[in-house]
């Protein structure tokens, strides 16, 4: 038996909502679509901020790299010229030392004490020489201990040698001494 509809508008409608249906899943999917694609164009968007700020960072980081390098070398050099200052501030104190140290030598040299070198390093002093006799060395010795220019004499070497057959028999001795130092105070009185 034939099949006769006799309600078409109920498949009209039936075909009318599955259009419906159809459009709305469409749209559905065109909206999602559409707030997908802002939402990683915001994201790209955002991730560009921030790699642009984490440039403009290294770059600032680089750039305080380079001032903390010049000031890292400014600082040595200032370190090495306040050196220098220093080296020579305490060459100019020592200058007028050095000639008290050479005239309070020639005070404190016995008769028959000869000098052959003086060497001096820092403070201390190496003096050599050669003398008739070990007493005239205790002698040179004591005037050293005195002296305002010289203190703490120590005695390295004596040693008895004879010049020649006929000659005196000269002991040659090594003595060291320190120099004393100027103070500031010293200095202005």
């Amino acid at each position: 038996m034939p099949r006769i509809n006799l309600l078409p508008w109920r498949d009209e409608l039936r075909a009318q909502r599955r259009n419906q249906f159809y459009a709305a899943m469409g749209g559905a999917f065109g909206v999602a679509a559409l707030i997908v694609l802002i939402a990683v164009l915001v994201l790209d968007g955002i991730i560009d901020a921030q790699r642009d700020r984490n440039q403009l960072l290294n770059d600032e980081i680089a750039a305080l790299d380079e001032t903390i390098k010049e000031i890292r070398d400014l600082e040595n050099k200032k370190e090495r010229l306040v050196a220098r200052m220093k080296i020579i501030e305490e060459l100019q104190q020592s200058r007028p030392e050095v000639v008290h140290v050479f005239e309070e030598l020639v005070y404190t040299l016995p008769d028959g004490v000869y000098l052959s070198s003086i060497k001096q390093t820092g403070q201390r002093i190496e003096i050599k020489g050669s003398a008739e006799s070990n007493t005239r060395v205790s002698a040179l010795m004591r005037n050293i201990d005195k002296s305002e220019w010289l203190e703490k004499p120590e005695l390295e070497v004596v040693e008895v040698k004879k010049n020649s057959d006929s000659g005196p028999r000269m002991s040659e001795f090594t003595v060291f001494a320190q120099s004393v130092r100027i103070t500031d105070e010293e200095e202005e009185s």
